[in-house]
């Protein structure tokens, strides 16, 4: 009979393990499809601040882009993929503490009743 260790047990695990290989990526999901219309929010903000919404608006990514609808009170339409609508209203998040301003939802269209 073979009497057999624990250390010997432990010798032997340690010579039989191999490295194990790294792990492959992830393949990414199928993409999303592209949409049929841009989604919109108002925003409501001094006329003197209108340029550091735009270099703030830029520095993420280009995540936005707007339109000055009217620039006497610097009512701005910002549009974006509503794929994005959340990355988007964290970053006014973010934007609301360097630059005072009011978001205004663009009402979205409402669907015709079944008959």
């Amino acid at each position: 009979m073979t009497c057999v260790t624990v250390a010997g047990m432990a010798q032997r695990m340690s010579q039989s393990v191999r490295k194990s290989r790294p792990r492959r990526p992830r393949r990414p999901g199928p993409p999303l499809p592209p949409p049929r219309l841009s989604a919109c929010l108002y925003v409501r903000i001094a006329p003197c601040d209108v340029a550091m919404f735009r270099f703030l608006l830029e520095a993420h990514d280009n995540l936005a882009l707007f339109t000055v609808l009217d620039r006497h009170e610097a009512l701005l339409k910002v549009v974006h993929s509503p794929h994005q609508e959340r990355a988007v209203r964290r970053a006014l998040t973010d934007m609301c503490e360097t630059v005072p301003f009011t978001v205004i939802d663009f009402p979205r269209p409402v669907a015709a009743p079944a008959s």
